[in-house]
């Protein structure tokens, strides 16, 4: 089965779930940091609650060419050191879209489904010169790098965005069970916030950021004969088998 649409432009949201963010920063603290996990924890809140009250969301581009089938095995490159899951919601442009409002966004959206925005956490950030930042090239667009799937759901039959259920079972077991309610920038906001810089245009993907549960957060990363099964409520479920890539 193929992925439910073929878009020309996928934009991507980072850091876009208030769990996971605070998760990953108390995960990667200095192990010289004084404070105690909850302080370090109640402080990370603060700075994730004034950002989704003042700041614009964090976005960047992903690659057409990274998408597969909902039900596609997925070969990780020899090169992935640290392959991660992220499910996400994924939103499906229905019109041409530039400098909309927070209260019109909606109305540009003609379905959802469900993607699963894979990383290697190894190679996000550049060694040779950290001045640079993200690799999201390298980390994020490899082939088949972003399962879609398995259906285009109409947005009038989703209802609210904001209370849908992202669950991901990796081998039967849950890591990411989370309501995307506790998105900083909810999708209007995120569709106004692109739409000011870019055009959106019909077909379109905004994948919306991934909840806590990543394997980095539980220690265990993706491998060879690993099963992920992702679902969104009312969008259907979502099927995929890794297996290492194979010398030549």
């Amino acid at each position: 089965m193929r992925a439910p649409i073929e878009p020309r432009q996928v934009f991507q949201a980072g850091a876009n779930y208030r769990q996971h963010v605070i998760d990953l920063e108390v995960a990667h603290r200095r192990p010289d940091d004084p404070r105690t996990e909850e302080q370090a924890r109640a402080e990370i809140a603060q700075v994730m609650d004034r950002r989704a009250a003042e700041d614009l969301p964090y976005v960047f581009l992903g690659l057409p060419s990274s998408i597969t089938g909902p039900y596609d095995e997925l070969v990780l490159p020899a090169w992935a050191a640290e392959p991660d899951w992220e499910l996400e919601l994924a939103v499906v442009i229905g019109q041409t879209a530039h400098r909309v409002s927070v209260d019109q966004a909606l109305e540009y959206v003609a379905g959802y489904t469900i993607a699963n925005d894979l990383t290697d956490r190894a190679s996000v950030f550049r060694r040779d010169m950290p001045a640079i930042g993200t690799d999201w090239l390298r980390s994020k667009n490899a082939p088949g790098f972003t399962p879609l799937g398995p259906y285009l759901v109409p947005a009038e039959f989703v209802g609210d965005p904001q209370k849908l259920q992202v669950t991901l079972r990796l081998n039967g077991e849950t890591m990411q069970d989370e309501s995307t309610a506790d998105m900083l920038f909810g999708v209007a906001r995120l569709i106004a916030a692109i739409s000011e810089t870019a055009t959106l245009l019909p077909g379109d993907l905004v994948l919306t950021g991934s909840p806590a549960g990543n394997g980095l957060h539980w220690g265990r990363l993706l491998r060879d004969g690993d099963v992920m099964e992702g679902s969104i409520t009312g969008l259907g479920a979502q099927r995929t088998r890794c297996v290492a890539e194979r010398a030549e």
